[in-house]
């Protein structure tokens, strides 16, 4: 068993303790209805506000059968190189332009572009396909109604959704110019490496993986769709320059090296960061853990490199 009381410093730690006292270990247990209420309440309670000089927009993205609820950042003065589509975290389950409003809004305005984060459809009440699906229409939005370049971003189940959109839309006239994946896991082999050695490991653990999944598949055979996990695609080439950011105290470490190789062994660009002593949904640390600050340092940084064309790894 990891000895997480080696890995783990004081202010992580801290963190730890104060996500379980609004988001409980033993949360996957209870309904889904009372999830949302117990996470979006932690989620507020993390919110760090705006930084001066950004502003936000709700509107929706008209498709065919429904319409799905975005939210525009916009910076004074902003930097107009590229726009970025976030893809917010949850488990597939949990979360939306809530969650993660804050985040958006200080990649906003740490980098200058302009941020719109998709509020896809959740299950079990609309399983796979459909986040996947909504996030791919977003992208198709984005391509046939602004100029700028289009960069994918994401935490968690937005990383995998964020992957599977750069998967899906290779030869695109508008294909993304880059992605930025934080913790993501893409389909990795749970019978080795951090799987087994993180199974355990505090805000995250295999179990609950296995919950989310059942969750988000309706019980549905998804074993050979990409867009459910990229790491069923047996082609990794074409995909745009990717930097990807796992927490070393987490099941999903191993997935982040694994899709950098795949993206190097197939003539692409990538790069991976494995923060030491930092778990799952460490974003919400960034103003109160070091380790975490200076990650989110380092993905605003990948945002704000890529979204100018350039790899700096």
């Amino acid at each position: 068993m990891t000895d997480y009381s080696k890995l783990i410093d004081t202010e992580t730690w801290a963190f730890i303790d104060r996500t379980n006292s609004y988001y409980p270990p033993d949360a996957v247990d209870h309904s889904i209805a009372e999830q949302r209420r117990t996470y979006d309440r932690m989620c507020r309670e993390f919110h760090a506000g705006y930084p001066k000089g950004v502003a936000a927009e709700d509107s929706r993205i008209e498709t065919a059968t429904h319409a799905i609820p975005i939210r525009t950042y916009r910076r004074d003065a902003p930097d107009r190189a590229v726009l970025v589509l976030y893809f917010h975290g949850g488990g597939f389950v949990v979360g939306g332009l809530e969650s993660h409003d804050d985040v958006c809004a200080e990649i906003c305005a740490r980098t200058g572009y302009d941020v719109v984060s998709v509020d896809y459809r959740l299950a079990p009440e609309h399983v796979h396909p459909a986040a996947y699906e909504d996030c791919r229409a977003a992208f198709e939005w984005a391509a046939g109604h602004d100029d700028r370049p289009i960069l994918l971003c994401g935490d968690s189940a937005g990383g995998v959704l964020a992957a599977a959109v750069s998967h899906t839309v290779r030869g695109h006239a508008r294909a993304p110019i880059g992605q930025v994946l934080i913790y993501p896991g893409f389909g990795g082999d749970q019978t080795k490496g951090s799987y087994i050695t993180h199974a355990e490991a505090p805000l995250l653990t295999v179990r609950d993986m296995a919950f989310y999944k059942d969750v988000r598949t309706g019980g549905k055979d998804v074993s050979k769709d990409l867009t459910y996990a990229p790491f069923v695609d047996p082609d990794f080439s074409g995909l745009p320059p990717t930097v990807i950011i796992s927490a070393e105290c987490d099941p999903l470490s191993d997935d982040g090296r694994e899709y950098r190789d795949r993206v190097r062994a197939a003539g692409g660009k990538a790069a991976w960061f494995n923060e030491e002593g930092l778990v799952h949904g460490y974003l919400r640390a960034r103003h109160t853990v070091r380790r975490a600050r200076e990650s989110f340092t380092r993905i605003v940084e990948a945002v704000r490199g890529l979204g100018k064309g350039e790899w700096n790894y």
